[in-house]
């Protein structure tokens, strides 16, 4: 599926198409049983779910979840549908794209301090990285993390503007709130200020957003957390997509959409 990627920056319906082709959004590789297995246990309270965030007492009805995902994300609302192929609405995610946007431009305007971060490398983290050089070309600062973090997963690092972590000498993949708050306690130990704002993924996103530090994120259709915490405004987008297709190239189009959109292209 998919085949090159496409040059330049798309137009809306180009994106959308490019979006279904590449399986990013539309028919995604997630299947449906995985999606309700995640809410079920996300609405249980298994905060390996809650991707940095506290959810209290607030979803504990797995159908409440579905119904979130279904209007934030676009999977099928029906709950008595279980088995089988589920999908994300490729216009759900260009206007979440858009929204994005917005808050970056924003950002370029007051010259905000960002953090870039991913818990998906294989994926995500070029989407970042572009962003990122984007940012800092406008004049705004791109916050360096402190040396020397850790969590019980692995090391706290900064690769090409965007923090991950590492184990074994390998990028780790993490659902994790741990890292990011392991990055913001650090700056406050330093006495330096915190981010503006954050841009990111899974329980990065969702842990800043906790702190009250202005967050955005991408989220995969089994991530169920980030999208809950749009709907309550303590993140402030959040991007549904599958977070890790055949090839990180396939999402050179959406970000090369994204930065235009923001005006920083």
């Amino acid at each position: 599926m998919g085949g090159m990627p496409i040059s330049g920056t798309p137009s809306r319906a180009e994106l959308v198409a490019h979006l279904v082709r590449t399986r990013i959004a539309g028919d995604v590789a997630t299947p449906r049983e995985n999606n309700l297995s995640h809410y079920r246990k996300l609405a249980n309270g298994d905060r390996n779910y809650w991707l940095g965030l506290e959810l209290g007492d607030r979803w504990t009805d797995e159908q409440d979840v579905l119904a979130v995902m279904a209007e934030r994300c676009g999977v099928n609302d029906d709950p008595e549908y279980r088995y089988g192929q589920d999908t994300i609405d490729p216009e759900l995610t260009v206007d979440a794209l858009e929204r994005m946007a917005g808050r970056l431009r924003k950002a370029a305007a007051g010259r905000e301090r960002v953090l870039f971060a991913t818990g998906h490398p294989g994926g995500l983290l070029d989407v970042h990285r572009a962003t990122a050089a984007a940012l800092r070309a406008a004049g705004c600062g791109i916050v360096v993390i402190p040396d020397g973090l850790s969590t019980d997963e692995g090391y706290v690092m900064q690769f090409a503007d965007v923090a991950v972590l590492e184990h074994g000498a390998t990028l780790w993949h993490t659902h994790s709130g741990a890292p990011m708050r392991a990055i913001l306690k650090g700056l406050e130990a330093e006495s330096r200020p915190l981010p503006d704002l954050v841009v990111a993924d899974h329980g990065w996103a969702g842990c800043a957003g906790q702190l009250g530090v202005d967050s955005m994120g991408y989220a995969d259709c089994n991530d169920p957390a980030l999208f809950l915490a749009e709907s309550e405004g303590t993140v402030q987008v959040t991007v549904p997509l599958d977070d890790h297709v055949t090839s990180p190239r396939h999402y050179d189009p959406m970000t090369a959409f994204l930065l235009a959109e923001a005006g920083l292209s």
